[in-house]
């Protein structure tokens, strides 16, 4: 690797790296944000979920929706107690046809449409008339009114359906409901994904307290101990006390909404890929990478992805032969230097070590706000792909922990909590209804 090549590497590394001093002034900065969001205002939003957390002895059959995208998941669910469940039946829609028959997502599509679908869907999925408590994960932006009731504020994923923005989602899911005679069918919660992660780790574990999103988004919930206890969920995205870089400047202004969701740009599944191409376009521009030939994924805007940075770290052949191969097919590169393949594996392994230690600085926030001492034994229960699948990323979050509270860091658990969307929206529908064995 040539000296000017080896100087930039380790120039980008001082700026992406964050000290143990600098995940702990996050941490502080994360904290009073949790404070002022709280009694005002904040890069927080701190929305109330009017849930508090189980406590495993929840039973029962509920029928649970996971409405988070254009595949909706609809799931029978038997909770057992003592933090068991079962999935006793599972269906999966599009609300967009590939072949193009319909799409209740464009904004020719109605509410009173798209319901009425989802409506069909339960019915078909539903054989007998008992009754049946529904809890419905919904993630896009909501104001939540109470456990049951949330107005969507705005539509997002590419979502248009007209008439749905301002409305309180579970009246128009009763109304569908009425109109096909599924009486038996209450929705008793309404929730979002990470709300539903929390859930279901607390329902296995009472010491959990915490749940997040690790993913393709970002966001964060924790159980706020003041009275009244209840879920918080924070919308962490939109966190921005934390030194940006330029290259993290570039993606934010060519972003849809400049200046918004800075902490979910700087770590989320969605965006890190960016950020390693807007270190590659200044390398390449520099003349430091790409000299015989520049690959099309330089200037192409979301030209790698996270699952990109995770094969790159992954690769720990001699020559880095998968990111030889990778180069070919993405980049249509023939040949690559050691040096280039490197390179890349370097940025990859920056960019996510960035990510995963600010993700554990906004953990550590939390536990400062709830146990400052940290005197109790505290569970954080975490989904999504960046967490279960990026190369070292879980641990490199436990060694944000490791190194802030050293000896005391034994009394922190990192657990993956799988379907929180479905599991989660079973349990909230449960607690909402007071069943219990």
């Amino acid at each position: 690797m040539t000296k000017v090549l080896a100087e930039k590497l380790r120039g980008i590394e001082e700026v992406f790296w964050l000290s143990a001093s600098d995940i702990w002034d996050i941490a502080m900065k994360f904290k009073k944000e949790i404070s002022e969001g709280l009694s005002g205002k904040s890069s927080l939003k701190m929305l109330p979920t009017f849930l508090q957390a189980p406590d495993g002895g929840e039973t029962g059959t509920f029928l649970a929706i996971d409405f988070g995208g254009t595949n909706i998941r609809l799931q029978l669910v038997e909770l057992i107690g003592q933090g068991r469940f079962a999935i006793r039946k599972q269906q999966s829609f599009l609300l967009k046809d590939p072949s193009g028959a319909y799409d209740y997502t464009s904004q020719d599509a109605t509410a009173e449409v798209l319901f009425d679908f989802i409506a069909k869907q339960i019915a078909n999925l539903l054989e007998h008339a008992a009754a049946c408590p529904l809890g419905l994960t919904f993630s896009f932006p909501c104001r939540q009114i109470e456990a049951n009731r949330a107005v969507l504020l705005n539509w997002t994923k590419g979502f248009k359906t007209s008439g749905v923005e301002g409305q309180e989602i579970t009246g128009l899911l009763e109304k569908a409901l009425a109109k096909k005679g599924l009486h038996n069918v209450n929705p008793v919660a309404i929730i979002n994904d990470t709300t539903g992660t929390l859930l279901t780790a607390a329902y296995c574990n009472p010491c959990a307290d915490i749940g997040s999103i690790c993913g393709t988004g970002h966001n964060t919930c924790y159980l706020e101990p003041n009275e009244p206890p209840m879920i918080i969920n924070m919308e962490s995205g939109n966190f921005n006390k934390f030194p940006l870089t330029v290259y993290d400047r570039s993606l934010d202004r060519a972003s849809e909404k400049p200046g918004e969701q800075l902490l979910e740009k700087a770590v989320s599944g969605r965006y890190i890929g960016e950020i390693a191409r807007f270190i590659l376009q200044d390398m390449a521009r520099q003349g430091l990478l790409f000299q015989e030939k520049k690959p099309g994924f330089v200037s192409t805007a979301n030209g790698i992805s996270a699952g990109d940075l995770a094969l790159m770290l992954a690769d720990d052949t001699p020559d880095l032969i998968h990111i030889s191969h990778w180069l070919k097919i993405n980049g249509n590169m023939i040949t690559s230097t050691p040096e280039e393949r490197q390179a890349l594996k370097t940025i990859a392994s920056l960019v996510t070590t960035r990510s995963a230690r600010l993700i554990g600085a906004t953990y550590v926030g939390i536990l400062q706000h709830v146990d400052p001492e940290l005197t109790q034994q505290h569970v954080i229960g975490v989904d999504g792909s960046l967490f279960e699948k990026m190369p070292g990323y879980r641990t490199k979050v436990r060694e944000v922990l490791q190194e802030i509270y050293q000896d005391k860091a034994d009394r922190i658990s990192l657990a993956l909590t799988k379907n929180g969307s479905g599991i989660g929206a079973a349990i909230a529908a449960a607690t909402c209804t007071g069943k219990r064995n």
